[in-house]
C-alpha cells in the first residue's frame, strides 16, 4: 500500500479514537447508515438489482419490492444478518476461524441455496474474467487452514489496513464457495478492520469495474493496486466518521457538495443527485448531504464522452 496513502488512513484514525467514545445517537446513526451502504453496494457488485431506497425499505419496513425476485430480497436480508454476525463475534472476543467463515457463509446463502451454503465447494470452478484460476475442490480445506495460519501469524505486525486488503485478496484467490465469494470476502475483510476498531470500509457499486480490475492487477502479480483500492474505500469511511464529529469541514477532506460540483460540469445540481442515489456517480452522505470529488466527476463526465 502507497506510503502516504497508509499514513492518511492511520491518521485519521487516531483521530476518530481521540474523539471516542462518540456519542451514542451518532454512533447509532453512523453504523445504520453504513450497514446500508454496505448491504446495498455489496450485493449491487454482484449483480442484485435493488436500489438503495429499496434495499432500505426491504430491511428498515419488510415491505416485497414488486418486479424484483425472491433471492435479491433474501441477499438484503441475509447481508444484514451477517453484519449483525460480525458484531456479535466481535462483541464476544471470538477469533476468526473455520467455524466463523462458514457461519457467515451460511447466513450469505440462507434461504437461496441451504445445500451449499455454510460449506465448502465440492466443484472445480473458474472465475469469469479473472486471470487466476482458484484451487481444485480438494485443496480447498488446506488453503483455508494456510490462509488462516497467515493470518493468525500477521495479525499483530501488518497495519489492519494492509492486513484486511491482503485477506481479502487471499481468500478470493482460493474462491472457497461455490457463491458468495465477494460478499463473505468483504464482510471477513471489514471483520478484521472492526476488530481493530476501524469503521467497515464499503466498496460501491459505481467502482466495481475498477475493483475487477485491480483484483486482475493482483493476479497477474502486483498487488499494490488493489491495496490502494481497499484502503481508499477505509479512508472513505473514517472520514464519513469524522465529519459526523466536526460537521463541515468536508471539503477539507477532499469532497465537495454537487452544488460546488455542479460549476465544474454540465449537468446541474438536481441531476448529479439522480446519479449519486442511482449509484452512478460515486458519492457519499456526510451530515444527510451527497457529496462527491472532482475525481469522481471527471471520470463520470469522461466515460460519458467515450459513449
Amino acid at each position: 500500500m502507497d506510503k502516504k496513502l497508509l499514513a492518511s488512513i492511520e491518521g485519521k484514525k487516531r483521530e476518530l479514537d481521540k474523539n471516542r467514545p462518540l456519542n451514542p445517537s451518532i454512533a447509532r446513526k453512523l453504523q445504520e447508515q453504513l450497514a446500508l451502504e454496505w448491504t446495498y453496494n455489496s450485493n449491487a457488485i454482484e449483480g442484485n438489482t435493488l436500489s438503495l431506497h429499496e434495499t432500505e425499505v426491504v430491511l428498515k419496513q419488510g415491505i416485497t419490492i414488486g418486479g424484483k425476485s425472491v433471492h435479491e430480497h433474501l441477499e438484503a436480508i441475509n447481508h444484514k444478518d451477517g453484519i449483525e454476525f460480525l458484531k456479535r463475534v466481535i462483541d464476544q472476543k471470538e477469533e476468526m476461524g473455520e467455524a466463523v467463515i462458514l457461519e457467515c457463509h451460511r447466513i450469505i446463502l440462507k434461504g437461496i441455496d441451504d445445500l451449499e451454503a455454510g460449506a465448502y465447494r465440492r466443484t472445480n470452478v473458474r472465475i469469469v474474467g479473472a486471470r487466476l484460476i482458484p484451487p481444485q475442490a480438494i485443496k480447498v480445506p488446506t488453503k483455508m487452514d494456510q490462509l488462516l495460519s497467515w493470518y493468525y501469524e500477521n495479525k499483530h505486525t501488518i497495519p489492519p489496513a494492509i492486513l484486511a486488503a491482503k485477506f481479502h485478496y487471499k481468500f478470493v484467490c482460493i474462491h472457497p464457495f461455490i457463491d458468495g465469494n465477494g460478499r463473505v470476502a468483504r464482510l471477513l475483510m471489514n471483520l478484521i478492520l472492526m476488530t481493530h476498531g476501524y469503521p467497515p470500509a464499503v466498496i460501491l457499486k459505481v467502482d466495481r469495474k475498477r475493483y475487477y480490475r485491480v483484483l486482475n492487477e493482483a493476479n497477474a502479480g502486483n498487488e499494490e493496486p488493489f491495496e490502494n483500492f481497499i484502503g481508499r474505500s477505509i479512508e472513505r469511511t473514517l472520514i464519513i466518521y469524522l465529519n459526523s464529529i466536526r460537521p463541515n469541514t468536508s471539503e477539507k477532506q477532499g469532497f465537495i457538495s454537487l452544488r460546488e460540483a455542479s460549476k465544474y460540469c454540465d449537468y446541474s445540481q438536481e441531476y448529479l443527485s439522480l446519479l449519486a442515489r442511482k449509484g452512478k456517480l460515486s458519492a457519499i452522505k456526510l451530515n444527510k448531504e451527497w457529496v462527491t470529488t472532482r475525481d469522481a466527476l471527471e471520470e463520470y463526465v469522461e466515460s460519458q464522452n467515450r459513449t
